[in-house]
């Protein structure tokens, strides 16, 4: 079947009906737990001291937390364009007084231009069009300020989606960039210098009832704009079913996830990473060579 890239894109409104509707996100965000452990990493190699911290796409708030703990001087905003989202994230950072929790979407930033020094943006990137976020971001970011997100790549879910290829014709996970694709965007963005490595995950499940558990609890259901709208059929369910077991370990299966962790900066001079020189660039040997393994 041949599917437009629009057609396979997130449909805006009703990703944030989704995340509206999430109950027990803390409870099933182990990916997003991970992703954002890794970025919060990423900044011990930076001396960054930003006045202005944005956690788009804040979600619950604990990145939010996490860097208003890191910059204490620093405005930490959690922006998020879900209302039940911010609802948690509200109250979750009720008693950190250097944390606003603010709604606007990613797309269309309530911020000024070069007004932030520091934007994270966990695994919001599947949810939006990564050239209108690369650009709100190299917008609104100040001249060396650093955009760090994670997001997946085209690899992640594949099991599923090979499973509902089996069951019918329907479109029913959604587009994901390449790592090479990820890095074009966001320098035709306004972005400067991105770096991009990738990593694999495997997430085993017991049981089909499980992996929907957590999919719906992080609001990871199917929003393309070009799904089929009607309820899915007990014959087609079922088909579905058989074909992800099919291509388990006995009554085990695993999911897989394909991790792009990058950074990129606001045009302009940049705040040195720790241990470089002045206009000397330095790219970790580790993600050369994960990147390398790709070619």
């Amino acid at each position: 079947m041949s599917v437009s890239l629009d057609s396979a894109l997130p449909e805006r409104r009703a990703t944030r009906r989704s995340f509206d509707r999430a109950k027990g996100f803390d409870d099933a965000s182990f990916v997003h737990d991970e992703t954002r452990r890794r970025l919060l990493e990423r900044l011990d190699l930076f001396d960054l001291a930003p006045s202005v911290a944005v956690d788009l796409g804040c979600g619950t708030g604990r990145g939010a937390l996490a860097l208003a703990g890191r910059y204490p001087a620093a405005r930490v905003l959690a922006v998020d364009s879900s209302a039940g989202m911010l609802r948690v994230a509200r109250d979750r950072c009720a008693a950190a007084p250097s944390v606003a929790a603010l709604g606007g979407d990613a797309e269309r930033l309530p911020l000024r231009e070069q007004s932030v020094q520091l934007v994270l943006a966990n695994l919001v990137l599947p949810w939006c069009r990564p050239p209108a976020l690369f650009a709100e971001a190299a917008r609104v970011l100040e001249d060396g300020g650093l955009l760090l997100f994670a997001t997946l790549g085209p690899d992640s879910l594949r099991e599923l989606r090979a499973a509902w290829g089996a069951a019918d014709s329907a479109l029913h996970v959604h587009a994901a960039f390449d790592l090479h694709d990820v890095g074009d965007l966001a320098l035709a963005a306004g972005l400067a210098e991105p770096v991009l490595d990738v990593d694999r995950l495997e997430v085993t499940y017991s049981s089909i009832a499980s992996l929907v558990h957590d999919l719906r609890s992080c609001a990871a259901v199917n929003v393309a704009a070009g799904r089929r709208r009607g309820l899915t059929s007990p014959r087609r369910w079922h088909a579905f079913e058989r074909a992800l077991a099919a291509g388990g370990r006995g009554a085990r299966f695993a999911i897989t996830l394909e991790l792009v962790l990058g950074q990129a900066w606001g045009r302009g001079p940049r705040a040195a990473r720790r241990g470089e020189a002045a206009g000397e660039i330095v790219v970790p040997l580790g993600s050369l060579r994960r990147r390398g393994s790709r070619e």
